[in-house]
């Protein structure tokens, strides 16, 4: 073997070394909880690989068929409390899509937006997004940026001819047993404002604004404790509260679209 092979082969098996040498230990920054350590813990190849998580549903949009001529399609968008409401169950016989992906934030559904509802072509699309924001489920984030992303979807709507509900975010209870987590990363203060923000921009812009909070809150200013179960994702009774808000709101929606 002369002098220059004997050279590569070495290279080649430092190469080998170096590639199967452990990388470096990440540890994520805590954020105060242990239960959102835990899961943001366990989102990291989520978060890495797919972080808008649109592999949840592209097999399910390329099996649906172009709404039929004068077929009111509706979206519902957003996270747990969308991804676990039963639309056919609540909304029988109706053409409404679920598109809610649990624990997601408003950045997540920004990067799925054009694929998850844009692409679907429906009339109208019901947006309930936030409350994951406020919890950090992806990291400390402002009010102003989670208002920032509401606009942008709302002007992506716009510009595609959807038109846009915006639920108001539900508010939370430590009336359970369950995780106090949800309800501490949670704060009052920053619900409220943020629905104040919602109501005003939809106000501003022609959108419709849907006020799920006013008929879930109870005199405390806490989630009422019958409409659910760990404090933050609405039971069945909650979502029998939820529905006729929400069917309204798309029948005052859909009317003015052809006004």
């Amino acid at each position: 073997m002369s002098s220059r092979q004997a050279f590569l082969v070495i290279l080649l098996l430092s190469g080998c070394a170096v590639a199967q040498a452990p990388g470096p230990q990440v540890t994520m920054p805590s954020s105060g909880y242990a239960g959102l350590d835990k899961y943001r813990a366990s989102r990291i190849a989520i978060f890495v690989n797919d972080y808008g998580e649109l592999a949840r549903y592209r097999e399910a949009n390329a099996a649906l068929k172009l709404a039929a001529p004068g077929e009111n399609r509706v979206v519902f968008f957003g996270d747990s409390i969308t991804d676990i409401w039963k639309l056919d169950e609540s909304f029988p016989g109706k053409p409404y899509i679920n598109r809610g992906i649990g624990g997601q934030t408003t950045s997540q559904m920004l990067v799925r937006f054009r694929q998850d509802v844009i692409d679907l072509r429906p009339k109208a699309v019901v947006i309930l997004a936030g409350t994951n924001d406020i919890a950090g489920n992806t990291g400390p984030i402002s009010n102003q940026d989670i208002e920032a992303n509401l606009a942008s979807m709302a002007e992506l709507a716009r510009v595609h001819g959807i038109r846009m509900i915006v639920s108001s975010i539900l508010p939370v209870n430590n009336y359970t047993s369950g995780p106090r987590d949800f309800f501490e990363q949670r704060p009052l203060e920053r619900i409220l404002a943020l629905n104040s923000w919602l109501k005003g921009y939809c106000n501003k812009n022609h959108l419709t604004y849907l006020d799920y909070f006013s008929a879930m809150v109870d005199s405390k200013g806490l989630l009422q404790r019958d409409l659910a179960n760990d404090g933050l994702h609405p039971n069945k009774a909650g979502f029998a509260v939820m529905a006729p808000l929400a069917e309204k709101a798309i029948e005052r929606t859909l009317r003015q679209s052809t006004q």
